[in-house]
């Protein structure tokens, strides 16, 4: 799952002696991929409550959260990007995915299935699947999947 691309809105400034907000964007995306999600978090915070209406700010939180097995914040940052933009395939499928990962299946069906249907991902399909084999698992229902 990779991130979708990040825009700055217009007008975005950095608050009062930290860092300019794409600046943090840019640091904690490499930090990521050098696997050091809580650095990045460190670097994101200060930029979200800056720019708190930010959905790339926001989105890459939520990643760093997911990486660092955060999954009530991350569930929480995806939840509000979803709010502000329910066509946002990434934030859809990330948020099933956290859902999941929190055993939440029935909560994380939904969104897996907008995501698959949204997209045609191969990947978003295979989501919806293993979600609903575990919840058919889970109600004893399996045999009815056949």
């Amino acid at each position: 799952m990779s991130l979708p691309p990040f825009e700055l809105p217009q007008g975005m400034r950095a608050p009062e002696g930290d860092r300019h907000p794409a600046d943090a964007y840019q640091e904690a995306w490499r930090l990521l991929e050098a696997s050091a999600p809580l650095e990045a978090i460190e670097l994101l915070d200060p930029a979200v409550a800056a720019e708190p209406m930010s959905t790339g700010l926001r989105t890459l939180r939520a990643w760093a959260y997911f990486k660092s097995a955060q999954l009530g914040r991350a569930e929480a940052d995806l939840t509000r990007i979803v709010e502000l933009d329910p066509s946002d395939v990434w934030a859809r499928f990330a948020l099933g995915r956290v859902l999941e990962r929190q055993s939440r299946y029935a909560d994380a069906l939904p969104h897996l299935r907008l995501a698959a249907v949204m997209s045609g991902d191969a990947e978003h399909e295979a989501g919806v699947l293993r979600v609903e084999r575990r919840l058919a698992e889970r109600q004893g229902t399996l045999d009815k999947l056949s």
